[in-house]
């Protein structure tokens, strides 16, 4: 697995650390355990060493409903720990900028929650340590990327079946905040998040487009707005201040000379986690929706007048992405199946010396279009973003070739 002599032997077995094990942790967790039995043919197994959380009591019952060998309440004591080759960070956005970096030092890999980082600067610091990092595998986990439907419309156009792109439509909508007297939570403190609706899902749609089309924003104007501005806190004392937005929409431009529309809202009363993407090309149109995850919705103009119109697509066929360690076609998957996808993908870049995307250069892209939503918000003009040739999806990402031999421990 590896062809430096002088480094020990070679690793069958890849440690994993998780800092964090609320809802992205129970995920995160999951994807970890399924991971060998659904992949038979990885050469390596998984194992989930250590938890990390800051209450001794709660995370030690996360480790063992979710099936670790110990829990942690200090993430430092991950990062620096020798029987850990892997860093999965899920906490709060203002702490992933000084784990992420830490982890790197210390010759760990990364898989690090969306969004990367709270602010631009924290982005770039990330970035720049991952890229001195060279055998170090550093992603950040935008699982969307890895549902089949969206992986296989990203096929469709890279095989030109939408000639040109005209129009991209991206909304994600949510209502679990519509309610004016639910409790605040972290989520809604700029400090610890951020951003709100713009940073927690905004980001989800923001890199979906660029992945699916290949296109990347080059210019936008926004508008944010926050509905509530204090909520009650969970102990009954007093109310919380709402320092983040509630929902943002932005108007872009992007380099392939399409025109996007964005849109992510946390107050969408009924919407639960309704993402949909819809590009409109001069050959054909798509539909994803999040809520039927297994479909994609294909209009195609050289179908005859008599039979034109969308037509669904089932996909589940073993030819599909990701389908071919799954079921029978017409059975389908689920939320928790793309974690898999993404732990699969993220531990192959290490055993096989590739590329993993998104890495932290993407990231860092997505961090700069949300800064430019605020900025615009705070303007109230168009904001031109920089031209980034070569770290983009779908445009050719650069490919740093890692060294060889990573999966090598010396002295063990």
């Amino acid at each position: 697995m590896g062809t430096n002599d002088d480094t020990g032997p070679a690793v069958t077995t890849l440690r994993v650390g998780m800092i964090g094990y609320a809802f992205m942790g129970q995920a995160h967790s999951a994807a970890w355990r399924d991971v060998n039995p659904v992949y038979a043919d990885l050469p390596v197994s998984v194992e989930l060493t250590a938890l990390c959380g800051r209450s001794t009591e709660m995370v030690t019952a996360a480790a063992r409903q979710y099936g670790w060998s110990r829990a942690e309440t200090d993430w430092r004591a991950v990062v620096e720990a020798d029987d850990i080759d892997i860093v999965d960070i899920s906490t709060p956005g203002d702490t992933h900028a000084e784990i992420a970096i830490a982890a790197l030092r210390a010759g760990k890999h990364v898989l690090c929650e969306k969004p990367m980082a709270n602010t631009v600067e924290e982005a770039e610091r990330m970035a720049a340590v991952a890229a001195e990092s060279p055998g170090l595998v550093a992603m950040v986990g935008f699982t969307y990327r890895r549902v089949p439907a969206v992986t296989f419309l990203r096929h469709l156009v890279q095989s030109g079946r939408f000639g040109r792109l005209r129009h991209v439509r991206a909304v994600y909508l949510q209502d679990w905040l519509a309610d004016a007297d639910s409790t605040w939570t972290w989520r809604l403190d700029k400090d610890k998040a951020g951003s709100g609706a713009l940073g927690d899902i905004g980001a989800h749609i923001v890199d979906m487009a660029a992945y699916v089309t290949g296109q990347h924003i080059t210019r936008l104007v926004a508008d944010t707005e926050t509905f509530v501005t204090e909520r009650p806190l969970a102990d009954d004392d007093g109310t919380g201040e709402v320092t983040v937005d509630d929902t943002a929409s932005f108007l872009a431009r992007l380099d392939g000379g399409a025109v996007a529309t964005f849109e992510a809202s946390r107050f969408a009363t009924g919407r639960k986690n309704a993402l949909r993407l819809e590009l409109n090309g001069s050959k054909a149109s798509a539909v994803f929706d999040l809520e039927r995850p297994n479909e994609l919705m294909f209009y195609e103009t050289d179908a005859p007048a008599a039979e034109q119109g969308f037509r669904r697509i089932l996909v589940t066929e073993k030819t599909h992405p990701y389908f071919d360690v799954w079921w029978p076609p017409g059975h389908t998957i689920g939320y928790q199946q793309p974690f898999t996808h993404q732990a699969h993908d993220f531990i192959r870049a290490i055993i096989d010396s590739t590329a993993v995307s998104p890495d932290f250069a993407e990231g860092l892209r997505v961090q700069r279009v949300l800064d430019a939503v605020q900025r615009s918000k705070a303007s109230g003009e168009w904001v031109e973003l920089p031209v980034e040739p070569g770290s983009g999806a779908g445009k050719g990402a650069a490919r740093r070739k890692p060294r060889r031999g990573v999966l090598r421990r010396k002295g063990k």
